[in-house]
């Protein structure tokens, strides 16, 4: 896999040593810089590998129940075992999501049912008469990139954050002290602009790697810093330095200003998701000083492509993200940003209905997917949930890969919406809109 040009952000900023910078923090400026009004910040929770949502949401009713569990058979979880969702008695949730049945039932999240990447609505028969689709489905790399381009295919080398960044940096972050897009999960396409440009972090060290090497690490700083300010000539060379120089400063900004406020009282889940969140956190805790009004922020968990031994491990993996999911919106709730942050996942696709011979199931296409925030209209699904039928109505082929119902890209339009994307301005964002009659679901 390639690296791209705003790879070096992370590479740039974990050779920063932070700690070594010798700052002091800027406690003066969180304590004088008013709260941004209007702020609204986006958190992607990308499930890599292609979360087997059709055990994520299942049907509870008696005869939507019996038909599930016929033709899961081996992936079918005990109807004992299912969290009831008061507000969607017809259906509940995998065992392994307590605290998501719990902001669903509080209305604090929704779900969206049958999502997937489409250039244009899209039915089986459509479908299977070869009516235009996005390139490459069921591929892992190809489709994780097309949710994050919402584009047709993966060779579009900006993301729909990134170009949402170029619409709304200058009218909502001018002056900020950092970019409007943070990823803690490395480099991603979701982040890309073409003129703006997103910072990397990692979870618990947003200053970059520390040094260990005693009397040496100043005169390593030193000479780091003093080779981006040498001038080449060399216009590649002197982006490269450029985008060097910027990573140094954003990590002695935001090492600055989150050593110099209390730390949160929530109590996140310790590794995985839960560390990602809980930098995103600390993060949208500082954006007074920050000068932000507007972030977007990137993090991701896998591997859910359960080809084999799928009930132990998809039951694992979810046991890791419902805590930290909750976690994080308390911490919102703690802030008092509740209803100005909204957080949703994102999936490679689903998996088969029909399961496969090693206990597990295969590449699929149209998932259900979590939304949840203050001003998420919670407590319902948006969308059409798929006919549970192999070969039915919804099924692409006979293994129950599901034909999306909704545009990945509708999902995206409708988080742009509520983030302050103009009208106008969607269609730069999201070049493929204009084919959709929907382009608001209506759950924010």
């Amino acid at each position: 896999m390639h690296i791209r040009r705003r790879s070096f952000i992370r590479y740039a900023s974990l050779a920063a040593a932070g700690n070594l910078l010798g700052l002091r923090p800027f406690g003066a400026l969180n304590a004088l810089a008013g709260t941004p009004t209007d702020y609204k910040a986006l958190v992607c929770i990308f499930l890599y590998g292609g979360n087997d949502a059709n055990n994520m949401i299942v049907p509870f009713d008696t005869k939507g129940y019996a038909n599930y569990s016929t033709i899961r058979a081996a992936l079918a979880l005990p109807q004992n075992t299912l969290l009831p969702l008061t507000p969607l008695p017809n259906f509940a949730l995998h065992p392994s999501l307590p605290d998501v049945q719990t902001l669903f039932n509080n209305g604090n999240a929704a779900f969206v049912a049958n999502v997937g990447t489409l250039t244009q609505p899209t039915t089986r028969t459509q479908y299977l008469a070869g009516s235009s689709v996005p390139v490459n489905l069921f591929s892992h790399p190809d489709q994780q990139e097309e949710w994050q381009n919402a584009s047709q295919d993966s060779t579009v080398s900006t993301g729909w954050a990134g170009r949402m960044s170029d619409v709304l940096a200058a009218n909502y972050n001018s002056g900020a002290a950092i970019p409007m897009i943070t990823s803690v999960a490395g480099d991603t396409l979701f982040c890309n602009g073409v003129s703006t440009t997103p910072v990397s972090v990692s979870p618990g060290n947003v200053g970059g790697a520390s040094c260990s090497e005693g009397a040496e690490c100043s005169a390593r700083l030193a000479s780091a810093q003093a080779l981006i300010n040498f001038s080449s000539g060399v216009s590649l060379v002197t982006q490269d330095n450029q985008v060097t120089s910027n990573a140094y400063n954003y990590a002695a900004t935001l090492t600055a200003a989150t050593q110099s406020v209390t730390p949160l009282k929530t109590v996140f889940p310790t590794g995985g998701l839960g560390a990602q969140l809980q930098q995103i956190a600390e993060i949208i805790q500082v954006r007074a000083a920050l000068g932000v009004q507007r972030q977007i922020f990137f993090c991701g968990i896998g591997n859910f492509d359960t080809h084999a031994g799928q009930l132990a491990l998809q039951a694992s993996l979810l046991s890791g993200i419902s805590p930290a999911l909750s976690a994080f919106y308390n911490a919102t709730v703690e802030m008092g940003v509740q209803s100005s942050v909204t957080s949703f996942t994102m999936s490679d696709f689903a998996r088969t209905f029909q399961p496969n011979s090693n206990s597990g199931s295969d590449h699929a296409w149209g998932s259900h997917h979590i939304v949840f925030g203050g001003a998420v209209k919670g407590g319902q699904m948006y969308g059409t949930f798929p006919t549970l039928a192999l070969a039915g109505p919804d099924d692409s082929g006979s293994n129950g890969r599901w034909v999306p119902s909704t545009g990945s890209v509708q999902y995206a339009a409708t988080l742009a919406s509520w983030f302050g994307v103009p009208a106008n301005a969607l269609a730069t964002v999201f070049p493929n809109i204009g084919n959709f009659v929907t382009q608001n679901l209506g759950f924010v």
